[in-house]
This record gives C-alpha cells, sequence and structure tokens, in this order.
C-alpha cells in the first residue's frame, strides 16, 4: 500500500502564491454565501456547505501562520508592540 510524503520542497514563492489562492477562494466562497439567502429553505443546505468549506479554508490559512517564523533580534532583547 503506498504511504504519503512527508516532506516537501517549497520555497516561500510557493507558501506565498498558496496563501493568496487561498485568500481568493475565500473572497469567492464569501460572495457565494452571499448570494444565498437564509430566507429561502432550499439555499440552506447550500449554505451549511459553503460555510463549512470556510471554516476549512481559514483554518488552513492558521496553520500557515502558525508555521511561519516572524523576525526576532539575536543580539537584543525582543520587545513586541
Amino acid at each position: 500500500m503506498p504511504s504519503y510524503n512527508r516532506t516537501f520542497d517549497l520555497s516561500v514563492a510557493d507558501l506565498d502564491m498558496i496563501e493568496e489562492s487561498l485568500r481568493a477562494r475565500g473572497r469567492e466562497l464569501s460572495r457565494m454565501r452571499l448570494a444565498l439567502s437564509g430566507d429561502n429553505p432550499a439555499d440552506m443546505e447550500s449554505i451549511r456547505v459553503i460555510e463549512e468549506d470556510q471554516r476549512e479554508n481559514e483554518e488552513l490559512l492558521g496553520r500557515l501562520h502558525d508555521q511561519k517564523i516572524f523576525y526576532r533580534p539575536k543580539k537584543s532583547t525582543y520587545i513586541g508592540g
């Protein structure tokens, strides 16, 4: 049985492109959600699916963000703000 590749060779530009694509997808999902009215019972299933997709999209963006290493000075004390 084949196994998953657990190592990836992606550049910063590749990750930036993935992140921008996820943001564009989020905007499109938002437009789709706004086009549907919550008053129509036929739209309720579509709304549920769109909102689940939005949640998964935002969670993936969050995981990408959490893996970033932001600048911290090496010699002096870090003062956030």
